[in-house]
């Protein structure tokens, strides 16, 4: 909130960052920093986690203007100076639980914090996505933005059109999510791990997970043991550190892509209502094509 000249937040830690007015110089992680910018604040500068590179990720970009918001790079290239380059007014980072800010070495986010205000949101996997979404906008509304209503019922038109699609398709389609990792495995995600594969299932999409074994929220399968998953729809992972989809050795995943349709899937999704409505509706676009043939 801003009051009198004065700002304040508090986040999910539970910790209050304040200031004597409202931030205007918005340095975020990419992933918050693209949610922000649908939601009608323009960061100054984004940064990247360890997954990524010398470059910006445009899986995680989303429509952020890259030539006006400055990126200060990821992982072992992020120091304090390379991170303050910009004189931010605020920092807004995420967290997969227990505070902990994603993407910058705990020393490294201490110190920023010792230096300007810094607000995390929790986008763990056993929040809501409905929940992270609010408090990205309660965020963003603090800082001045107004998100447009028509975003909202955007949103609501798409849940309806894919609930549409889920009822519409034939009976046993199968429906996977997954993240290759080059020509002889990938990784599959177990659903109910994953905020967007809920919301997905709770409209009616019949998501299709790997069976009981090692990993939490993914299963590193081989790409013969994944093509026995028979799935007909497959979300793949579209970030720069996942392999392409069509790299796979498997002469059983080889058939698989042929008869399957193929859905960019981010697993570091945005959080705003356009980002959201975008992904639903190409889940839709794919279960339509799959009723119609």
């Amino acid at each position: 909130m801003a009051e009198r000249g004065a700002w304040t937040f508090t986040d999910d830690r539970g910790r209050r960052a304040t200031a004597d007015r409202r931030p205007s110089r918005v340095l975020a992680y990419v992933q918050a920093g693209a949610t922000l910018w649908d939601l009608g604040v323009q960061p100054e500068g984004i940064f990247g986690s360890g997954h990524d590179g010398s470059a910006p990720d445009p899986a995680k970009t989303g429509t952020l203007p890259l030539d006006s918001v400055d990126y200060r790079g990821a992982g072992g290239g992020l120091d304090l100076d390379t991170l303050l380059r910009g004189a931010p007014d605020l920092v807004v980072a995420v967290s997969y639980g227990h505070g902990q800010v994603y993407g910058l070495e705990p020393d490294i986010a201490e110190h920023l914090e010792e230096r300007v205000p810094v607000v995390v949101i929790d986008v763990g996997q056993a929040r809501a996505l409905d929940r992270t979404a609010a408090r990205f906008t309660e965020l963003a509304r603090s800082l001045g933005a107004e998100p447009a209503e028509d975003l909202a019922h955007g949103l609501d038109a798409a849940r309806e059109r894919l609930r549409g699609a889920a009822d519409a398709v034939p009976d046993g389609l199968r429906v996977v999510a997954l993240s290759p990792a080059g020509r002889e495995q990938a990784h599959v995600a177990r659903p109910a791990m994953w905020p967007e594969l809920r919301v997905l299932a709770g409209l009616g999409v019949a998501l299709v997970g790997p069976g009981e074994g090692a990993g939490v929220n993914w299963s590193t399968l081989g790409w013969a043991d994944v093509a026995a998953l028979r799935p007909d729809v497959v979300l793949t992972d579209i970030r720069s550190n996942a392999a392409p989809l069509g790299e796979a050795g498997a002469p059983e995943w080889r058939e698989v892509v042929r008869r399957a349709t193929a859905v960019p899937w981010n697993p570091e999704p945005l959080f705003s209502p356009r980002a959201q409505a975008r992904f639903l509706d190409l889940v839709a676009d794919a279960l339509e094509g799959v009723r119609r043939d």
